[in-house]
Parts: C-alpha cells; structure tokens; sequence
C-alpha cells in the first residue's frame, strides 16, 4: 500500500478510552485537494474517541469537519463546500486466510471495517477516506444552467424519459 497523504498512525494496543484530534496541515491538504480532484482544501480535521472492541478490534467514533473548494461539474466555477459528518471507523486485523476467488457476504456492520496489518492503525487515512465520501460527484452551482444553455444542453428535467411527453397535447 501506498504511503498516505495524511498519516496519522497510532498504537493498536494504546488506544482505549483515548480522544484524539487529527488535523491536516498545510501540505497534507495541498496533497489530498489533487488526489480528490479539488480545488483547495482549507480544513481537514477530526475528533475522535477511541476504544478496544476486542483483541485487536478497535472502534473510533467522531466528528468530521472539512472547508474545501470544488468545481461546479458543469460551469466549472468554484464552489466553497463545509461538511460536517459524524465518523465510526472500525479496525480489524488484515485477514491471512483470504482466498480471492472465493465470494463473501458482508453484512452491515462489516461494510464500516478497516483492515490493518501489524500494530499501528491509521486514524489520518480513514478520515481522508471519510472526506472522499462526502465529496458530491455531481455537484453543481449557481451558473450551471446558464453554462448548459450556452452549450445547448437542456436542463435534466427537459433530457429525461417524460421529457417528451411534456409537448402532447392530451385531452380527456
């Protein structure tokens, strides 16, 4: 795996009962704005309380806050984004019976794990993982139906499948 933009490793074994805040500096954020196509991110932290949850299971539950910039998906102009998201990460041994071709069920709860290999886990990763997924894809500003009309591109609702029928003439 490669070496994360933002690292915020701590001892499995050291992390009962702990708060911990991780905050991207200056650099870190410049690194992950690229490698999630953005603009600029201005704030990256997070709180987090930590606690065992068996062996070598731990459970982190906190608090996301992120400012960044992104561009409008159509218009291409800037668009300053806050979130603010609640974070429940848990860490788990990396499995060493894993068999690729084998097909598994995850149930839930499994969909929120974070392997990890030796004794340290990464909190920095996971809260720039969590960011990623607060990144709306699609998202859109102010000039985007002006920037499609320049482009004659019709609004969603003029392209979908009732769009058509919005011209007939129907009477009872």
């Amino acid at each position: 795996m490669s070496k994360s933009e933002f690292s915020r490793e701590i001892d499995i074994r050291q992390v009962e009962g702990k708060a911990v805040h991780v905050e991207a500096n200056e650099a870190e954020r410049a690194a992950l704005a690229k490698r999630f196509s953005l603009v600029r991110i201005s704030k990256l932290e997070a709180d987090l309380e930590l606690h065992r949850s068996g062996e070598r299971d731990a459970e982190a539950r906190g608090t996301l806050k992120a400012s960044f910039v992104q561009s409008c998906a159509v218009s291409a102009e800037d668009i300053p984004v806050e979130v603010k998201e609640p974070l429940f990460f848990r860490f788990v041994p990396q499995a060493t019976d894993y068999n690729p071709d084998e097909e598994i069920e995850l149930d839930a709860d499994d969909c929120d794990e974070i392997e990890y290999s030796g004794t340290h886990i990464d909190l920095g990763e996971a809260v720039a993982q969590s960011l990623a997924l607060a990144i709306d894809p699609f998202l859109t500003g102010p000039e985007a139906e002006a920037a499609r009309k320049a482009a004659g591109i019709g609004s969603p609702e003029d392209q979908g499948p009732f769009a058509a029928l919005k011209g007939l003439n129907v009477k009872n």
